[in-house]
């Protein structure tokens, strides 16, 4: 008799993430100079089923005790040793609760009661940038980065479900976003494709009904009630409210939006890649400032609307403006210096970028 059907569904989720993992560090390893000039050192991959090598690479579960995450763990600890991989975790305790501590240390040997190792508690703090759910953001990928980068991890799996995405879109949508931030979560994202996210096509249900199945205990973080997070909000209040308005389904159809939304963005990224080279060029930076950036006009106003902010967005950007705090009103403020010019001041972005037209050309430097 088989696993239970949610169990199935999240192990094989995992499975096939497991194997992209694969194939992208053989691809690495054949690439990288020492392998080039000596393949004899390269150790082959276990034979399925078998004890992983000491030197095989290493994933790492990201956990926070919840249900979305220990699903994602137990399924991780099942099949990592059959895909000759070795398996571990991570727990980020945020400090923003009495008792975190505790918690975090009990989540940690949960996941080594699943077989995870090496396995770390990392206590992180919190500041305030950007609100406290950006903030929270910002520490724990902070201190997954770091725990990848100690323990030599090939990359670190996250426990985001359909259902988070569709929050995320529809986050998104209320802040009348393009369709970078209409994407949603990638399946694969940070440096070198570091992430992975193997239930963004389950429902958060089935990994709920997965740690049942398993007798998992979860724990259940009052943050993702309490109404005064946006995040929240729209889980609780805002989607129920469109399923009843619109029918079911509504989830679905936002996560298969951040996928359209996705596959539009990078096509437009790869033609503002392409357009940059023509129109920018860089001026050497000042002492201990950011480069300056000179953009044709005539080449810009030439293309797309589209195309054309994405390239004055990435020019901002290089120029050291934060790409966090650089919003789309900035942005069409800068495209009017070329669609509607008409000798303007310049214009003053986040990160003390200016920007001013002499000219011909955008000129974009720091201070």
């Amino acid at each position: 008799m088989g696993p239970h059907p949610a169990v199935a569904a999240i192990r094989l989720a995992v499975r096939r993430v497991l194997h992209d993992v694969l194939v992208a560090h053989s691809a690495a390893s054949s690439c990288s100079p020492s392998a080039a000039s000596s393949p004899s050192t390269r150790s082959a991959p276990a034979p399925r089923g078998s004890a992983p090598r000491d030197d095989a690479p290493l994933v790492l579960a990201a956990c926070s005790g919840g249900a979305d995450s220990m699903a994602l763990a137990s399924a991780l600890a099942f099949e990592a040793p059959r895909a000759g991989l070795r398996a571990g975790g991570v727990t980020v305790d945020h400090g923003l609760q009495e008792g975190s501590d505790v918690r975090a240390a009990e989540v940690a040997d949960r996941m080594r009661a699943l077989g995870l190792a090496p396995v770390e508690a990392i206590a992180v703090s919190v500041g305030r940038g950007g609100g406290p759910e950006a903030a929270a953001r910002d520490a724990r990928y902070a201190a997954l980065d770091a725990a990848a980068e100690r323990h030599g991890a090939t990359a670190v799996l996250l426990g985001h479900t359909r259902d988070d995405q569709a929050e995320t879109v529809l986050l998104g949508l209320a802040r009348g976003s393009g369709t970078r931030s209409l994407s949603g979560m990638a399946w694969v994202s940070g440096a070198d494709g570091r992430y992975r996210r193997p239930f963004l096509q389950l429902d958060r249900h089935t990994v709920r009904e997965a740690c049942l199945a398993q007798s998992l205990p979860v724990w259940d973080d009052p943050h993702n009630v309490d109404p005064s997070y946006t995040r929240s909000r729209v889980r609780h209040e805002a989607l129920p409210i469109l399923e009843k308005a619109l029918g079911k389904g509504v989830v679905e159809a936002l996560a298969r939006t951040a996928q359209l939304s996705r596959d539009d963005a990078d096509a437009l990224d790869a033609w503002a890649a392409r357009a940059e080279a023509d129109v920018m060029t860089t001026a050497p930076a000042a002492a201990g400032g950011a480069q300056a950036v000179h953009l044709d006009t005539v080449g810009l106003h030439g293309l797309p609307t589209a195309v054309r902010r994405r390239v004055l967005r990435r020019a901002a950007i290089a120029a050291g403006a934060p790409a966090g705090s650089l919003f789309a009103r900035h942005i069409e403020e800068v495209d009017r210096l070329i669609t509607g010019w008409r000798g303007q001041r310049a214009i003053n972005l986040p990160g003390r970028v200016e920007v001013r037209r002499e000219g011909g050309r955008l000129v974009i430097r720091q201070g």
